[in-house]
């Protein structure tokens, strides 16, 4: 749906963004012309293009998110297990800030989008005759080359041998719960830990900043569901503040990340809160497991004990009463769907 460097030509770089720019303009109408439209772009093949070069640049867990939502708008169901079907067979290519040391300017210089697109092509990974708003996606690939191997690797040797976000499954999650696996180190990627529950993004970080979270610690932080936020917050202040105490304790929530987040935070996780799910149910001490390689996000509490919790649960009082919010609260549906309004 754009051209070729609109994700990541710098802004400092104003030659390119205007000749960019002038070149979109001239796209539109030939667009026009042809009537090629949206929703000719948007088919099923190109959405699995789109998950499998995030996969390859272990982009953020947003998109699992926001694509979902996209694609229902365009007719099209993306369900969460194919996000990890084509993770499992995609290699993690490009390691970008904060999971590595190069930046978007570095991707750009290395070839860009359409350089990791080549690359991910050679193991059949890409639909090349998907349609773009210029050609095909094998005409957009056709002349594009890696430039910079530090910064793209090839498929025969990747970072790793799985894409860079994880679809974990479990009592927990029962719908689903979405992880930046790319950006967890390898000593947390099996971790047990104990709950310490808060009801809100601000009651967590202040605890955090309190020094009320431990070494072998898992923050939860809820409530900050589609329904509970409302909206999703970003957990950018958590999951810095637990960086730059480094802090070894894992994070979940029923909120979202941004894509700057790193360490075991693992986020989307549904049913939410507010709708009564599994998240809504741990108390402080409770022994959470996550096996992100495995795929589990468990919560060690027998089934006879959370149908008694379940009893006494009573939905939290809407943080916003009136206006759009309110509106989009009541009907909202949950993450594993996108956060759509139905």
């Amino acid at each position: 749906m754009a051209l070729p460097g609109n994700g990541t030509i710098p802004a400092a770089y104003t030659g390119a963004r205007r000749l960019l720019a002038k070149k979109a303009g001239e796209i539109v109408m030939e667009m026009l012309k042809n009537n090629l439209r949206p929703l000719d772009i948007l088919t099923k093949d190109a959405f699995e293009n789109a998950i499998t070069v995030d996969m390859g640049i272990g982009g953020s867990s947003n998109t699992v998110l926001h694509l979902t939502a996209i694609a229902h708008e365009a007719g099209i169901t993306i369900p969460a297990p194919l996000f990890d079907e084509i993770s499992k067979r995609t290699p993690y290519i490009t390691k970008l800030s904060p999971a590595g040391t190069h930046h978007m300017i570095d991707l750009d210089e290395a070839g860009g989008i359409s350089a990791v697109m080549k690359e991910l092509s050679k193991k059949n990974l890409i639909h090349l005759d998907a349609k773009t708003v210029c050609g095909t996606v094998k005409e957009r690939i056709e002349n594009a080359n890696i430039t910079r191997e530090d910064v793209i690797h090839s498929v025969e040797h990747p970072y790793r041998e799985t894409g860079g976000i994880a679809i974990l499954e479990g009592n927990l999650c029962p719908d689903y719960a979405v992880v930046k696996a790319s950006a967890v180190k390898e000593d947390m990627l099996v971790y047990t830990g104990k709950a310490k529950c808060f009801n809100s993004e601000e009651d967590g970080v202040n605890a955090i900043m309190e020094g009320k979270i431990k070494d072998g610690d898992v923050v939860v932080i809820r409530y900050e569901g589609p329904k509970g936020g409302p909206g999703m917050q970003e957990m950018l202040n958590p999951t810095a503040v637990i960086t730059g105490m480094n802090l070894k304790v894992a994070l979940i929530t029923d909120g979202r990340f941004s894509g700057a987040s790193q360490g075991a935070c693992i986020g989307h996780i549904s049913p939410e809160a507010a709708m009564g799910g599994t998240i809504a149910l741990i108390e402080d001490g409770d022994e959470i497991f996550i096996d992100i390689p495995n795929r589990k996000l468990e919560l060690k509490v027998s089934d006879e004990v959370l149908a008694e919790r379940k009893k006494n649960w009573k939905p939290m009082e809407p943080k916003i009463k009136k206006g759009y919010l309110a509106r989009y609260a009541k009907m909202t549906t949950s993450a594993s769907t996108g956060a759509i309004v139905q």
